[in-house]
């Protein structure tokens, strides 16, 4: 590592929780980034497989969800992201509460759509489905 990411590291290791969700925030939104997209789309990926893909169709294609308000119990918001797209990290979810409307998952089937719209808005959140 060079002097200059040594630096950075040591800096950031001493940033709070609250801080570094922040950061990452800032720093996606300044770069132009989310790691979302890659982690929602390999949610559905692994469903696809159990089940077969006329269901899909049947039911109107792939659906979008989106949370538009995180609600008053974010950490059972929190949970629930994380139990819908375990690929995200306690971080991730933070922000997504913190940063709506976020989308939590994209090109999904309609089932599990519909599944994530019924945890997340059972755990407070308002949800919409496109």
């Amino acid at each position: 590592m060079t002097k200059k990411i040594e630096e950075l590291v040591e800096e950031v290791s001493k940033l709070s929780v609250l801080e570094l969700s922040e950061l990452v925030t800032a720093l996606q939104e300044k770069l132009g980034i989310s790691a979302m997209p890659m982690a929602a789309a390999s949610a559905p990926t692994g469903a696809t497989a159990a089940e077969p893909a006329p269901a899909a169709t049947d039911e109107g294609g792939l659906k979008t969800v989106v949370m538009t308000n995180a609600g008053a119990n974010k950490i059972n918001v929190i949970k629930a992201l994380r139990e819908i797209n375990q690929n995200l990290t306690l971080m991730d979810a933070k922000g997504m509460t913190e940063a709506v409307p976020a989308e939590v998952l994209k090109d999904a089937k309609a089932e599990d759509a519909k599944s994530a719209e019924e945890k997340l808005k059972a755990a407070g959140a308002t949800v919409e489905v496109k």
